[in-house]
Parts: structure tokens; C-alpha cells; sequence
């Protein structure tokens, strides 16, 4: 059982080793030296991920479902421990905690953060941050698209039919469904750093905030994040990417191919909730501060759109705006983007399935002999998929509310537990509390605290499900 997790498991750690060498390029040019601690961390990193894939090498026909769940954790646990290793090495964190907290942050798109000051770090460590957003974003749409499928999580069966032209068998179908993804990730990217370049930022930054935006990861240049380049244009920008990003991989697929790219409505509905409240959080700004329209709506647009992509950019600091802004940015960030995008929580396609159940229920009350299908755009949801999503979204809140009462046993108030945890299940990396909002970090909990929010974020990144399938006693008998 184990022979292919740890084969598949070794091969992302072996890639992850080749992506070090990028930032070990930039710390020799920097620094003039002749080694780096990045060219050290890619030995290590190498070294056991070509040991694992090499001692366990076997052909993979086909892959269990047992198989499935493990390869998902275990290389996700692996690939955030040795992404830690440059930032112990080049003494960027003041303890292995810090680090790990750091790289499962970045690897898992939520962008919280332990760096006071990230403007003093040197030029490697930033991009390796951002690279961490924009590997651990494109992984998390091939896992959305490739595993979620075939482990039938939170009713995700229902997108196998886009792949359904690929053969049944697992690794063909991965290699198939990845390469397609990553030409248009990769051109996302490239029209995301050319644009911003253009509009005023260096290529350093440029790069930096088109994978952060691209892979709806959140981590940034700046200390002041979006809001330290103080321009308009760049805001429109990366609102743009943030939402692209948060539209499906498939979706450009289909669309090229001239298919069309949203049966099920999912597009079109996270479009008319970001727009609906950012209009209302305009209105509220526009009566009650001293911004002017045009100003309230930037400011409206680009708050909503980062936190509903769960990207965590920021341009301003909500948390100033009031309570009543701070609660709605928190319902907010259990939103999330489309399935099969980098973006993290509930997802829409979720809350859809929800609304419409709701709705067949409450119309089923009044009228019990009409019979009403259960429809998402011009899908029909089969009862199966129904009760997956139903059990995947209760999963969700109970894990949130007993990480929020653990929290609180760790001597967190209530108010910032609940921000913590949601933060960091929903993968949006910024609270809706001060300390740890726009202009905050995560350095001032304790070690006990911030491994607890490591595993909140993997829990999040990996649909809460598959670690709980795991973590339960029946997945190990027999």
C-alpha cells in the first residue's frame, strides 16, 4: 500500500528541491558568495525526495482509494517540512516553528505570516515565499481536479465529467489533466507580471505579486502589502488576478476549446457575490467615514475580492472600519472561490448545492406531490453528491469551532480565536482582529499555538475530509 505513496511522495519532494535552486541563484547574485543556504536546502530536499521515489519506483497502473487519501497528506506534510528548511537555514525565523509555521503558510495559499518586517528579508527568502504561494496553488488545483474527483470529497465527483476524455487510469489522467493546467497557470503568470511591470512595479515586485495574486496565496514584498505602492492602477490589477485566479483552471480550458466553461453556474454566482457586497461595503464606507465614492469602492472591491479568493492581499487595513465591516469580511472568507481554483474554503460550488437543497425542501413543504430535480445550473445533482457536500460543509464548522474552543483553551481571547481559526482553516491567512489583520502577523503566539495553526491551515488546504479519513480508526483496519 505504501510502495506508491512514498514513490509520488519522493518525486514532489524532488521537484521541490529544483525549485530551491531559483532562489539559491538570486542569494549568490545578492550576496557574491559562492554557496547559499538555498543550494544546501535543495541537496537535503533532493537527496530523501529521489531516495523515496527511487526505493519505492514501481509502475502505477492504477491507485486505491486508501492510496489516494495517503498520497494527499503525506506528501503535503512532507513538502511543508522541507520547505522550511531554507528559512532555518538562512536564519530568516527564530525557531523551527516559526519556519515550518511560515512554509505550511505559504505552500498552503493562506499568507499568514510570522515576519515582522518582511522589507529587511533578503531577496531569495521573498521569492522563495512567493514561490511557495504559487507551487502551493498550482498543486491545489491539480489535487481539485485530479484527487478530489476520484476520492468523491464534498461532492466533487460531479467534475469528473471535464476530464472525462482521458482514460481511467490514474497517472495518465493526472499527466493529462496537469499539463493542460499548467500552460494556462503559467500564462496567467506571465500576463499578471507584464501587466503589473508596466503599471510602475519593478520585475522583482512584479513577479513576486503576480504569483502571490495568480496563486491566491497572499504573501507580498511589503510590509503594507498592495496598499505600499499607493496606486490605483495596480489595485485594479490585482483585483483582476486574485479573481482569475479564483476561477477554475478548467474554466480557460473549456473556453478555449469552445465548450462551455460554466454548466453549473459557479462562475456567474461568485461574481454576483463579490459584486453585490462590495457594493454594499461601499455604501457603508461612503455614509459613515470620510472617503469619497471613488475611494469607498476601490477600497470596497479590492477588501471583498481578496478575502472572498481567500487570497489575503491587502490594500488597507479593514479592521479600522468597524465591527460591523470585520463581521461581514468574516462570513466572507467562508466563501471562497470556484472548485477547481487556488483559492481555499467552502467554495462556492458548495454553498450552491446548499442553496438549492433549501430551496427543493421549502418549495417540497408547501407543494409535496410536485417533483422538483435538484439543479445547479444545467447539472443535476445526484442525492449522492448532495449528501457529500452536506457532510463535507458540516465537517468544515465543527472542526472551526472545536479549533477556535482550543485555541481559547491556549489562553487566546474568544474574539481572536475565532479570527485565528477561521483565518487559517479558510486558508485567507489574514484575521479580522488587529493583530493578526492587514497590518498584524502571527509572531506573538506561542509555539503550542502556531502548531495548532499549522494544522488548521493543512486541514483547510486539504478539504478537511481527507484528514479526517486518515486520522479515523477504520482507514487503518485490514
Amino acid at each position: 500500500m505504501w510502495q506508491p505513496v512514498f514513490m509520488i511522495s519522493g518525486y514532489i519532494l524532488g521537484i521541490l528541491g529544483l525549485v530551491m535552486l531559483i532562489p539559491a541563484g538570486f542569494d549568490i547574485s545578492e550576496t557574491g558568495d559562492d554557496w547559499s543556504p538555498f543550494i544546501s536546502a535543495a541537496m537535503i530536499t533532493i537527496f530523501f525526495g529521489f531516495s523515496l521515489f527511487l526505493s519505492n519506483y514501481t509502475k502505477i497502473e492504477k491507485i486505491t482509494l486508501k492510496q489516494g487519501y495517503l498520497v494527499t497528506v503525506v506528501s503535503w506534510i512532507l513538502v511543508c517540512m522541507f520547505a522550511a528548511i531554507p528559512f532555518i537555514l538562512h536564519h530568516s525565523t527564530e525557531s523551527i516553528t516559526d519556519a515550518v509555521f511560515e512554509a505550511t503558510s505559504g505552500i498552503t495559499g493562506t499568507g499568514a505570516t510570522i515576519m515582522a518586517d518582511v522589507e529587511v528579508l533578503p531577496t531569495s527568502v521573498l521569492l522563495w515565499r512567493s514561490l511557495l504561494n504559487y507551487i502551493g496553488g498550482l498543486g491545489i488545483v491539480i489535487f481539485a481536479v485530479a484527487l478530489l474527483p476520484f476520492l468523491g470529497i464534498g461532492g466533487m465527483q460531479m467534475f469528473q465529467h471535464e476530464n472525462s476524455d482521458s482514460n481511467d487510469k490514474f497517472m495518465p489522467k493526472f499527466s493529462y489533466i496537469a499539463k493542460r493546467i499548467l500552460i494556462v497557470y503559467f500564462l496567467l503568470t506571465a500576463i499578471a507580471s507584464c501587466a503589473l511591470f508596466l503599471c510602475g512595479m519593478g520585475w522583482f515586485d512584479a513577479i513576486n505579486h503576480a504569483m502571490s495574486a495568480i496563486g491566491t496565496g497572499g504573501f507580498s514584498t511589503k510590509n503594507e502589502s498592495i496598499g505600499a505602492f499607493h496606486s490605483a492602477t495596480i489595485e485594479v490589477l490585482i483585483m483582476i488576478f486574485m479573481a482569475a485566479g479564483a476561477l477554475p483552471m478548467t474554466f480557460y480550458i473549456l473556453l478555449a476549446s469552445h465548450r462551455n466553461p460554466d454548466k453549473n453556474g459557479q462562475v456567474r454566482m461568485f461574481l454576483k457575490i463579490t459584486l453585490i457586497f462590495s457594493l454594499l461595503l461601499s455604501g457603508y464606507l461612503y455614509y459613515t467615514s470620510d472617503f469619497s465614492l471613488l475611494s469607498s469602492l476601490r477600497q470596497s472591491f479590492f477588501t471583498v475580492i481578496s478575502i472572498v479568493t481567500t487570497t489575503g492581499l491587502s490594500a488597507s487595513d479593514y479592521t479600522q472600519w468597524g465591527i460591523w465591516i470585520t463581521s461581514v469580511v468574516l462570513l466572507l472568507s467562508l466563501s471562497g472561490g470556484c472548485t477547481g481554483s487556488t483559492s481555499g474554503s467552502i467554495k462556492i460550488f458548495r454553498w450552491q448545492v446548499i442553496k438549492a437543497f433549501l430551496r427543493k425542501y421549502f418549495l417540497s413543504a408547501i407543494e409535496p406531490n410536485r417533483v422538483i430535480p435538484l439543479k445547479i445550473g444545467e447539472v443535476n445533482m445526484p442525492e449522492k453528491v448532495t449528501m457529500s457536500v452536506f457532510v463535507y460543509v458540516f465537517s468544515f464548522l465543527i472542526c472551526l469551532a472545536l479549533l477556535t474552543v482550543l485555541l481559547s483553551v491556549c489562553g487566546i481571547d474568544f474574539r481572536t480565536s475565532v479570527a485565528a481559526a477561521t483565518a487559517c482553516i479558510t486558508n485567507v491567512g489574514v484575521g479580522a482582529v488587529e493583530v493578526i489583520g492587514p497590518r498584524g502577523n502571527y509572531a506573538f503566539f506561542s509555539n503550542e499555538i502556531k502548531e495548532i495553526l499549522c494544522f488548521a491551515m493543512l486541514l483547510g488546504r486539504l478539504e478537511v475530509i481527507t484528514v479526517i479519513v486518515v486520522l479515523s480508526k477504520s482507514f487503518w483496519k485490514n
